[in-house]
């Protein structure tokens, strides 16, 4: 009916400038009756967003101290030509494994054994000397004790003897340095352990200028693994020691367990065999060392390895959460948590080892907490959310954190 008055109003004939009026008031109140009959709109906001809870499970396990670090050889040196002369020969294969005292290189050995018989005959030559003076002593001292001979005699034939005997020293060590020198000719393997590529072939002059590095040596069985630990790690190691009854001289004692990259776990076993005596005070860490049997080769130097210390020998309850779970800024790890007014909140947390695909917490998470396990994009600290409990994801190896 409104909408008939309105076409009405709108088509009546503009007689005169009153009828124009009536039209025009009739006309706007004709719209506002229809602006009127229209629905307001409304903000409706979003339902909260649903999230995946779950309780962190318990379980005993070990408590570990993990970090990261690299394999070192336990042994590695290079090979030098430390006399000067061709290479001669060269008695491996590039990469072959080698054993103490075999002979690797040879320097032509002709010059310093001809140096050797020269510095023998001049030994020969000098201890001639010294028996002819020291029977000419004898002889000279006998006379004077008789005043046949006069006392001037008798102490040129000391001096003479004394000065033979000199020589005959320095002839005996001019022997020593030529065998030493002619014993140089042959590089030998100073240990068991693989060597490298040759880096000079033969014929090539060695030794001119200086020691000439022809190979590296390395030593892989045992093998060595080097890791840094934190202050507070530190700390908190020695605040278990008194329990354990470990003393500094113990170290050895102590077992590490070590992992490739690749690998799942820690299937490498060894011990500790250095602990640095002092933190480094630009990176606040302390180093450590431990060496493991490397019988398959299947650790090499410089590789990133995986290591993990126990911090006990029994087991304890520990909370274990997913991995993925957790959270970093500068403060640290985290874990979002739902309270009891389901709102999110974001709980610093410090973690332990891996146990399987779960990482367990060692503080700042209680029995009672509720996780986000799952749908973390949703979860923001501060916000409402519709929390849906869930089976905690992720499970807990056999070997409970050994």
């Amino acid at each position: 009916m409104t909408r008939s008055l309105a076409r009405e109003a709108l088509t009546l004939p503009a007689t005169n400038v009153l009828t124009s009026g009536r039209r025009l008031c009739l006309a706007v109140a004709v719209v506002s009756l229809l602006v009127g009959c229209k629905k307001q709109n409304a903000f409706i906001p979003p339902p909260p967003p649903e999230l995946g809870v779950a309780h962190a499970l318990r379980e005993e396990v070990i408590p570990y101290l993990e970090m990261t670090g690299n394999a070192v050889a336990v042994n590695q040196v290079d090979l030098v030509a430390r006399v000067q002369g061709f290479l001669q020969a060269i008695n491996y294969q590039d990469g072959a494994a080698a054993t103490k005292g075999d002979i690797l290189f040879v320097i032509e050995p002709a010059p310093y054994e001809v140096r050797l018989q020269q510095a023998q005959a001049s030994l020969a030559a000098t201890q001639a000397q010294v028996t002819q003076s020291e029977a000419e002593f004898e002889r000279q001292s006998s006379l004077g004790r008789n005043d046949f001979s006069s006392r001037s005699a008798v102490d040129q034939a000391r001096a003479l003897r004394d000065s033979n005997q000199a020589n005959l020293a320095n002839s005996q060590a001019g022997v020593t340095q030529a065998a030493i020198n002619l014993g140089y000719t042959r590089v030998t393997a100073p240990f068991d352990g693989q060597v490298t590529a040759h880096q000079v072939s033969v014929g090539g002059l060695v030794g001119v200028t200086g020691p000439t590095t022809l190979a590296t040596i390395v030593q892989l069985d045992p093998i060595r693994v080097t890791g840094t630990v934190s202050e507070q790690d530190v700390l908190r190691i020695k605040a278990t020691m008194p329990k354990r009854r470990l003393e500094p001289s113990d170290i050895a004692s102590v077992p590490i367990e070590v992992g490739r990259m690749n690998e799942p776990g820690y299937p490498h076993h060894g011990t500790l065999d250095y602990v640095a005596p002092a933190l480094d005070a630009s990176t606040g860490t302390l180093q450590v060392r431990g060496v493991l049997p490397n019988a398959e080769r299947s650790l090499l130097p410089g590789m990133f390895v995986r290591i993990r210390i126990p911090l006990a020998q029994q087991k304890s309850l520990a909370l274990l959460v997913p991995d993925l779970a957790l959270g970093a800024d500068q403060g640290g790890r985290y874990l979002l948590v739902v309270d009891k007014d389901n709102i999110v909140q974001q709980r610093p947390v410090r973690t332990g080892t891996m146990v399987g695909d779960l990482r367990v917490i060692t503080s700042g998470l209680e029995v009672e907490d509720r996780v986000v396990v799952s749908g973390l994009a949703k979860a923001i600290p501060g916000a409402k959310v519709s929390p849906k409990e869930i089976e905690m994801p992720g499970r807990a190896s056999g070997e409970h954190g050994q």
